[in-house]
């Protein structure tokens, strides 16, 4: 997918009557809401240049360039800030801390303010259906960016999910493989097993599995970018990667791995994903499962409203809780014996990545991607490991098996 391609997704900022009114309804609105901020100061530039401040403590900065951020945010709720914020309406001196400010007074404001909860939350979620068709063209369209670009962010093992750092002085690279040492010792993983990675990405895993423990081990991916470059990467091992949906795939595995693909599914197909999960394992068998989560008393609310990620970064996704995924596995034989949460560990994997990606800009640049695509991502990373870092977002490691078993 071209940058322009991807650029076109931008909603144009919103035309309203009596614009001066709602900016200044929308930032009243606003300023109630962030009164009672603790654990920091917010200090916001306003475009004629006065300044306002909330809150006490550590100071983070926000510009605000455009008065059309209070029209985005008033008209499109929390999709407004991101669509804003790609369009240069306002900037940070540290998007990170102003993102932590903000999560973490988040459920207090909420409480204290729920019409401000209601104007920001106002649109329904997309939820599209991720039909065989729909899920290969919301993969396409994250994953079929380019190898060249997710190589100018990733490390050299290409892992694209939440590594596990021993020490903070360790590489990503170690710290990704430590990852995939503790899902294969979860796993048991031994030289005769026969093992399925659901969602292999560029064959970071599938690749340590055949080197490491000997195994015979099968990929999929529906992102035909991600395929070529795995089959390369694992040539010579006893590894096939497959470009197939895992709904599509038959076959019979002693271990099944499957490393932060559950997000990108949709909310539909979870019942379908351990069901499926659970017709593929032979008997005796065990899955790892790796996947992001929401805290369970979120849960309801997240799957309702809007999400700035699904709409710009990932379609179709949408993330589980812990209490959801086991809602799910009820339609299986599958049951949870371990949940490792390693969601820690992802708020410097974030950091990681992000600081890789502003390295590079000038070879993100001559891959042809321009201003706009710099500032979806830059704000989509540095909201990510904000949420790590706040316990918006948790990580774990879902170690499965028949309850016979």
């Amino acid at each position: 997918m071209s940058s322009a391609s991807y650029e076109r997704t931008l909603r144009p900022p919103p035309r309203a009557a009596r614009v001066p009114l709602l900016e200044r309804t929308a930032f009243a609105i606003l300023e109630r809401a962030l009164a009672q901020l603790k654990g920091g100061t917010l200090e916001v530039r306003l475009p004629g240049g006065a300044v306002r401040s909330f809150g006490s403590g550590p100071p983070v900065s926000m510009e605000i360039h455009d008065s059309r951020f209070f029209r985005r945010v008033a008209t499109r709720g929390k999709l407004g800030v991101g669509e804003s914020y790609t369009a240069g309406e306002w900037d940070s001196d540290d998007l990170v801390a102003l993102f932590e400010l903000l999560l973490r007074n988040a459920e207090d404001a909420a409480r204290r303010h729920r019409f401000v909860r209601g104007l920001l939350e106002s649109r329904p979620r997309l939820n599209r259906r991720n039909g065989l068709l729909g899920a290969k063209r919301n993969i396409a369209y994250h994953y079929d960016l380019g190898n060249e670009l997710f190589g100018l962010m990733l490390d050299e093992t290409m892992t694209y999910s939440c590594a596990v750092f021993e020490q903070p002085d360790q590489s990503l690279a170690d710290a990704q493989r430590l990852k995939y040492r503790r899902i294969c010792d979860k796993l048991d993983l031994q030289p005769h097993d026969r093992v399925l990675e659901i969602g292999c990405g560029w064959g970071g895993f599938t690749r340590f599995a055949a080197e490491e423990y000997g195994c015979r081990v099968t990929g999929l991916t529906i992102s035909a970018e991600q395929a070529a470059l795995a089959r390369n990467r694992t040539a010579g091992l006893d590894v096939r990667i497959l470009e197939e949906d895992y709904r599509m795939h038959e076959g019979s595995y002693t271990k099944i791995a499957s490393i932060e693909m559950l997000e990108a599914i949709g909310e539909r197909q979870f019942p379908t994903y351990f069901e499926k999960i659970d017709s593929l394992l032979e008997p005796g068998g065990a899955a790892c499962i790796q996947t992001i989560l929401v805290p369970d008393e979120r849960w309801d609310r997240y799957r309702k409203a809007p999400d700035w990620i699904e709409r710009y970064v990932f379609p179709g996704c949408l993330i589980p809780s812990l209490g959801a995924l086991s809602r799910a596995l009820a339609g299986s034989e599958l049951d949870v014996r371990e949940v490792d949460e390693i969601g820690p560990h992802y708020a410097e994997t974030l950091r990681r990545w992000r600081a890789s990606f502003h390295e590079r800009l000038d070879l993100v640049r001559e891959l042809g991607h321009g201003t706009r695509f710099e500032r979806t991502w830059d704000f989509y990373l540095a909201f990510c490991e904000a949420a790590f870092r706040t316990g918006a977002l948790g990580n774990a490691q879902l170690t499965l098996a028949r309850e016979d078993a």
